[in-house]
């Protein structure tokens, strides 16, 4: 088996397809096998999402400008684990935010 390098800087910003309007995202892994699900989302100022839930539990660290979710703000530097079919949200940003998010299966052993 090899290792996955990624250079961020080689990919370039796409629509956020899963994400309301006006999200972008850089896609490392696309999930399975070795390696996760793993991206860079970016949102702009303004953005809002609704509360959902996922299969997997989902990682945050953001790292540029913060967002908000259950009345906290989360700044550059704060990290989150979101355990799997929790619902969390909603979501929203006054400043705009660059967030990397991890779906992963993780167990509580």
């Amino acid at each position: 088996m090899n290792a996955v390098d990624v250079n961020t800087n080689d990919i370039g910003w796409s629509n956020a397809l899963d994400y309301p309007a006006g999200a972008e995202a850089k896609v490392m892994t696309m999930g399975g096998g070795m390696a996760p699900r793993s991206i860079l989302l970016k949102i702009p100022p303004g953005w809002e999402m609704q509360s959902h839930s996922h299969a997997f539990t989902e990682l945050h660290y953001v790292l540029e400008g913060s967002y908000e979710c259950h009345h906290k703000v989360y700044t550059e530097g704060a990290f989150r684990i979101i355990p799997k079919e929790v619902k969390h949200g909603p979501f929203s940003t006054k400043t705009g935010a660059t967030i990397l998010i991890i779906y992963c299966s993780m167990s509580e052993k």
